[in-house]
């Protein structure tokens, strides 16, 4: 009986002490400190909640796994990654959100223009298909449109996706929305973390190469078979197509 009692109070001390043993461990602070809150912007960027983010997409320099010439961007939509090719072998690797289904694509662009706090002109299709947001529009100089801020869904930074000397219509920018990063919720824009897209802005020039991936699964950034996503030099000549798609 005493070999029972005895037996019991050890197991339930393991299970009291399990949860603490099963905690995961703190982030490495040079992951962390980039998300804090930035005051310095004309308008307030707010520190990131990472316990709604996965620790993968956060902001790293690693191994480059894309075979590209350094000052390209790579975007491995399925894995939710945006590479920026570094010399030496390295690429800085920052989690990304993707096209939800129906608005994903593939293809080479190249970044025509970079903004910050850009202004967003959402096309008739999509206030349609979200009459809420006609409430937020202004008329600016460009059309009808939200002007850039906090509240913009463009975030801090834009970088302005063109092929053949047209706009794609398609953006790498920031998001109010910065749970999102790693899932498939845009209309077919990359939207990063603002913090993360304001150190991409201050990275890459215009002319810079963009290289999305089109097939899902395979080797990290390398596959090229399997199921493709619609090949944007098609979206491209379709305006039709890219206007009901979206900025966002």
């Amino acid at each position: 009986m005493d070999l029972t009692r005895r037996s019991f109070a050890f197991a339930s001390a393991a299970c009291l002490l399990a949860p603490r043993a099963m905690a995961a461990a703190p982030l490495d602070p040079a992951l962390t400190s980039p998300y804090r809150a930035l005051a310095s912007e004309p308008f307030p960027v707010p520190a990131i909640d990472l316990k709604r983010l996965k620790s993968e997409f956060l902001r790293r320099q690693v191994d480059d796994p894309t075979r590209e010439p350094a000052g390209t961007i790579v975007v491995d939509p399925a894995r939710h990654f945006l590479y920026l090719v570094l010399p030496g072998g390295k690429a800085m690797r920052y989690g990304v959100g993707v096209g939800r289904s129906g608005f994903a694509w593939s293809g080479e662009a190249r970044v025509n223009s970079k903004q910050a706090w850009p202004d967003w002109y959402p096309p008739k299709e999509m206030l349609e298909r979200q009459p809420h947001l006609a409430r937020a529009m202004r008329k600016l100089r460009s059309g009808l449109g939200m002007p850039g801020g906090a509240g913009n869904p463009l975030g801090a930074r834009a970088l302005y996706l063109w092929q053949d000397n047209r706009d794609t219509l398609f953006r790498i920018h920031g998001t109010v929305e910065p749970w999102t990063i790693g899932t498939n919720a845009s209309s077919g824009c990359i939207r990063m973390i603002n913090q993360d897209v304001m150190d991409l802005y201050e990275r890459v020039e215009p002319g810079a190469r963009v290289v999305v991936l089109g097939a899902p699964g395979g080797s990290e950034a390398t596959a090229r078979g399997g199921d493709r996503l619609p090949p944007l030099h098609q979206l491209v000549r379709d305006p039709d197509a890219l206007a009901r798609r979206g900025l966002w």
